[in-house]
């Protein structure tokens, strides 16, 4: 029994990662959201409603700088104030900021927010574990090696959850008559709206696949689907 203890603490620590990171997540963007009210976005969005059978499709502004959307565990989409104010400025079209809000639906509808959620908190607890036992083997290097392992099959995961969503946002913006286009030439601007500095970076080791994979991804499905 004592053998296990380890991994059985690491379990432990899991769980109640992931109820307060749960609780963190949610207070975050209560204190710091409203809702997204802009009669130029409303058309576009009330299309994509329209191809879900929806009455309407709620959208969060999050009021930080940072460009980029987000789809919490509780079913809320949210864009940030920055990304919405490239929109403001030009540098974002309506249809490519309904291409993002297309992407967190998809992340919703296909569980992906909740199960990213438990998947930190249980990388953690892997970590952690992985981490004890290694260490017995590799006195000192444990925790770098555990460490390692554990980004390689999150960044996997996680690679794997976008190009989901991007599937089910090309989907839905073709339903609704908006087309792929948009989605594609977001994808385009995303580096220079976000300042990343992520290509110098194994494409392995990034939570999001390579722009000319994704765009290659959606032509894909675009042959497939006959579109």
């Amino acid at each position: 029994m004592i053998k296990f203890l380890p991994i059985l603490l690491a379990v432990v620590y899991g769980v109640v990662m992931y109820r307060f990171s749960a609780w963190r997540l949610r207070a975050e963007l209560d204190a710091r959201s409203t809702e997204l009210v802009d009669p130029v976005l409303k058309p576009v969005i009330d299309r994509m409603a329209r191809a879900l059978d929806l009455p309407r499709i709620k959208v969060h502004i999050y009021e930080i700088d940072p460009v980029n959307g987000l789809a919490a565990p509780d079913g809320r989409i949210f864009i940030t104030r920055g990304f919405y104010e490239k929109f403001r400025k030009g540098e974002v079209s309506a249809e490519e900021m309904a291409s993002v809000i297309a992407h967190e639906l998809g992340h919703t509808a296909l569980g992906h927010s909740r199960r990213r959620m438990i998947d930190f908190s249980g990388q953690n607890a892997l970590r952690t574990a992985l981490a004890m036992v290694l260490n017995r083997v590799l006195p000192g290097l444990g925790p770098m090696v555990a460490g390692f392992v554990m980004s390689l099959v999150m960044a996997r995961l996680s690679q794997s959850d976008e190009f989901e969503a991007d599937a089910y946002a090309s989907a839905l913006m073709t339903k609704a008559g908006l087309g792929t286009a948009p989605q594609k030439s977001l994808f385009r601007k995303l580096e220079t709206l976000t300042g990343a500095r992520g290509a110098a970076m194994p494409a392995w080791l990034l939570s999001h696949p390579k722009t000319d994979k994704r765009i290659a991804a959606i032509e894909a499905n675009e042959a497939k689907w006959g579109v």
